[in-house]
């Protein structure tokens, strides 16, 4: 290949593009982004602006700087690709057009090592300045076509691509680099330039499936690194090789078909991709089948186009209910399906024979039969069971059943079963005994999709259902129910009232006559004979009882028979009851409140009656002619049907609570009257008419509340005094029973026990003492009953033994033991204060402190010195008083 150079040879100015046609030649793979071409424009005046635009936005792309770029991928055809490349001054809107036609380069073919080991020389394009002119020349860049270079090359590494180079390194140093991806950019070192040659070479094999091409920039400087040329681009696409298999995008495909399918019908589409360039044969895929299993009615019932992927079928019988399942192997090759040179590989296609429906559902047997008890209903009397060669839970399988003939009033249905696809004969309404006996029933059978084109079976099948009802003994029912009665209340107890009866619909069963007897009845004012079903009174019918609803009264009856099992029926009788003139007026309010000057301040009562019109109002008001003093107080004026004022009559009166009686007479025929107490509280009023002494009034006349309140807080008052009163007397019993059991004359505190008068000495007095030295002698009888005793007294359980020390010891033992004991009790931070009683166990049998007889006398007490007792504090001052003063 001769070098590409950039010369400028015309001198000569002139603004626009060099040439009408401008021909190139690049890859038939183009990208987007893709740098394509670069397009010439002169411009004599180097500040105009030109924009350039192309014919073909969607397609390409002319930047600010004359480069043609690619919007989008695409694949050129075979044919040159044309469009128009226009330039406008966008000052004076001046426009230029230039025709770009791109030829796609020819397909590698593999030329001789020879021709591929030439070296292609890139020159950068000259550069021409005149400095002593203001002209400055300067020819613009153009795009070198890419360079092919071939993947998984073998080397050697690194192997040679280009030699970059300028017309101006005759005179200069340069320095040559590239820069971009796969230079000095991820991933580096793919491509590397010899700075002082310009060689540019490869480092290692390429794979196109990873990067397809690489776009470069080739830079030229000199040794101060001051740039001498525009950089250039130089891009390398990378030639496929075959050295990807075709893969199926799944190695099981799926697809179904329905039975009964004619020739030709689609079926499901294989794809397979292949990583090798898709443009050229490398990643031409063709499909196949290998085969077929079954190969049952046709071991070619399907084919695939080799091309697409679609498989269809070839070949008529598909029948589910004999092959339910196909599975195909399927092949795809590359380098369009050469088997010699093309790769290929397998996957399973595995086509389901859905089910149509060409089988219709068939009754097992021609009759069924079933019972069911008269009266049940949402009851299953007979299961109609049919068999249907389609796919199970289905629409061609599910079964409708429909009732054709035997039941014109609706009395049964045919539910589905949806697990069994049985009929289900059900009740719906009651049926009678008496009325029907028996039920022959026409049912029919179908799908709930209708049968496929074709089949030559009839659509339904048919049956008879035979369906016995069984006589049961039935519930009594009163006619009517309920029972309407009109009668005036006032009716004495013991009348009667109606007559009540039930009838028994079990005309084919031997019973004896019903029973009758009472279910409700509120108030309890009727009874029924248990025979003929009479009612009569039992208490005076009431209109105005609390159990009588809108002037009706309801009871309810029990009728009863003797069948098997025992059966009754209950039935309601109203008693609607009619108003007679039974009961007075009274007033309303019972209490009111009036000043007690003559001041418009009259009091409104109302008239209340229980009866009803024309036993109610209008009413009469008026006052009593006794006492004389109530129509001299007062006045009664009415002011319509219900209600009147109540006023003073004379200009004062006293302050207090008064009884005013009111006759109140109704409109009945004949009247009805009473005489009513109204309470008139008269109280001193204020300027606005409200009482001022309320309190007064109200304390001289308490009402029957206010007296219980009273009453009950004097009984709960009483019942605390009488808690606190035992309380008290159970804290004194605790408070004895935590004192000492001895009695204070006992108490050793600061005192000198007192035991006894000792008469003329041990000499003269006849004392045992024996029983000193051995307390074990006692008796029982002679020990105290259990209850108070003295705490320093001999416990009455057993002891434990000490040994027994001398009968006779030195006086200065007692004194050791002593001393020893009040060491101990002051040292003791546990133990109680000086004063305090401390109480010693009884130290059991054989004391240490031996026997009292062998302490001398007083007659040897002058020969000891005791005054030591001084000296042990104050609980010893009675003691050194005593012995140690001395000769007093």
């Amino acid at each position: 290949q001769a070098p590409i150079k950039a010369t400028c040879e015309d001198l000569s100015c002139k603004t626009g593009f060099p040439e009408d046609v401008h021909s190139a030649v690049v890859s038939r793979s183009v990208h987007g982004g893709q740098p394509l071409l670069n397009v010439r424009f002169q411009s004599c005046d180097g500040n105009k602006k030109i924009h350039f635009d192309s014919s073909e936005p969607e397609d390409f792309r002319v930047g600010e700087d004359g480069v043609v770029y690619a919007e989008r991928s695409f694949q050129l055809s075979a044919e040159p690709t044309e469009f128009v490349v226009s330039a406008q001054d966008k000052e004076t809107q001046q426009e230029w057009q230039m025709r770009v036609k791109l030829t796609p380069e020819p397909a590698f073919t593999g030329a001789s090592e020879k021709d591929q080991r030439k070296i292609e020389e890139i020159i950068f394009p000259w550069q021409q300045y005149k400095h002593s002119s203001p002209l400055k020349r300067q020819k613009r860049d153009w795009v070198i076509p890419p360079i092919n270079l071939p993947e998984n090359s073998k080397g050697p590494f690194p192997q040679e691509l280009v030699r970059i180079r300028s017309d101006r390194d005759k005179s200069l140093s340069l320095r040559y680099s590239v820069t971009g991806p796969g230079a000095d950019q991820p991933p580096t070192g793919i491509f590397i330039i010899n700075p002082i040659s310009g060689q540019l070479s490869v480092t290692k094999p390429l794979d196109r499936e990873q990067i397809a091409s690489f776009h470069l920039r080739a830079h030229a400087v000199d040794v101060n690194g001051n740039q001498v040329e525009n950089p250039i681009d130089i891009v390398i696409n990378v030639i496929d090789m075959n050295d990807n298999r075709p893969e199926f995008l799944h190695q099981v495909w799926n697809g179904t078909v329905p039975e009964g399918s004619k020739p030709g019908t689609y079926v499901m589409t294989v794809t397979a991709i292949d990583a090798d360039d898709p443009n050229t044969q490398n990643g031409m895929l063709r499909y196949r089948i290998l085969s077929q299993a079954p190969s049952s009615p046709s071991p070619n019932m399907f084919t695939i186009n080799n091309e697409t992927g679609d498989i269809i079928t070839v070949a008529a019988g598909l029948d589910r209910e004999k092959v339910q399942q196909y599975t195909l192997i399927i092949q795809a090759t590359d380098m369009e399906g050469n088997p010699t040179y093309g790769l290929s590989n397998t996957a399973t296609a595995v086509i389901a024979v859905t089910d149509v429906n060409d089988n219709p559902p068939e009754f097992t047997a021609m009759t069924f039969y079933g019972e069911v008890p008269e009266n049940r209903v949402d009851v299953i009397v007979a299961n109609l069971t049919v068999t249907d060669k389609d796919q199970p839970h289905t629409p061609a399988w599910n079964a409708m059943y429909r009732m054709t003939g035997g039941d014109p009033t609706g009395r049964f249905t045919i539910l589905t079963d949806p697990n069994s696809n049985d009929g289900l004969v059900t009740v719906v309404k009651p049926i009678d005994f008496e009325t029907n006996r028996m039920f022959v029933l026409t049912v029919a059978a179908e799908n709930q999709v209708p049968l496929a084109k074709g089949i030559q079976h009839p659509p339904q099948s048919t049956a008879t259902v035979s369906i016995t009802v069984i006589d049961v003994n039935e519930s009594p029912y009163f006619v009517p129910n309920p029972k309407l009665v009109r009668q005036e209340e006032g009716l004495m107890a013991g009348s009667m009232l109606t007559t009540f009866t039930a009838q028994d619909p079990d005309r084919y069963m031997q019973q004896t006559s019903l029973r009758y007897s009472k279910l409700s009845d509120p108030a309890n004012w009727l009874k029924i004979d248990p025979v003929s079903g009479q009612i009569t009174t039992t208490a005076v019918l009431d209109r105005e009882s609390i159990y009588v609803q809108n002037n009706m009264y309801n009871a309810t009856f029990l009728a009863s028979d003797n069948g098997i099992p025992p059966m009754s029926g209950t039935g309601t009788l109203q008693i609607y009851l009619l108003d007679i003139n039974d009961n007075a007026p009274q007033v309303h309010p019972k209490e009111a409140t009036t000043c007690e000057t003559l001041q418009p301040n009259a009091i409104n009562i109302t008239a209340v009656d229980p009866d009803i019109d024309p036993n109610a109002g209008p009413f009469a008001f008026e006052l009593p002619d006794t006492p004389a003093s109530i129509k001299r107080n007062w006045t009664i004026v009415r002011i319509s049907g219900d209600h009147a004022q109540l006023s003073l009559r004379i200009r004062f009166l006293e302050a207090g609570i008064y009884d005013v009686p009111i006759v109140i007479t109704d409109s009945g025929n004949p009247h009805a009257s009473s005489t009513s107490l109204l309470k008139v509280k008269v109280c001193q009023c204020d300027l606005n008419g409200d009482c001022t002494d309320v309190d007064r009034i109200v304390g001289a006349g308490l009402g029957t509340g206010a007296i219980i309140a009273i009453l009950l807080c004097i009984i709960i008052l009483l019942i605390l005094v009488l808690m606190f009163v035992v309380w008290m007397k159970r804290r004194d019993k605790e408070r004895q029973a935590k004192q000492l059991l001895i009695d204070p004359e006992d108490d050793v505190r600061d005192n000198i026990l007192k035991y006894d008068e000792e008469g003329g000495g041990e000499e003269d007095q006849d004392y045992d003492l024996s029983q000193l030295q051995q307390p074990d002698t006692v008796e029982p009888d002679a020990i105290k009953p259990v209850g108070i005793r003295r705490l320093d007294e001999r416990p009455i359980h057993a002891e434990p033994q000490y040994p027994v020390r001398s009968a006779a010891p030195h006086p200065g033992d007692i004194g050791d033991f002593i001393n020893e004991g009040l060491k101990a009790a002051d040292n003791d931070p546990t133990a109680p204060p000086y004063d305090s009683l401390l109480v010693f166990d009884y130290e059991g049998s054989g004391s240490t402190a031996g026997s009292l007889s062998s302490l001398n006398s007083s007659s040897s007490g002058g020969e000891q010195d005791y005054d030591y007792l001084n000296d042990w504090g104050p609980r010893f001052k009675k003691l050194a008083d005593m012995y140690g003063g001395g000769d007093d």
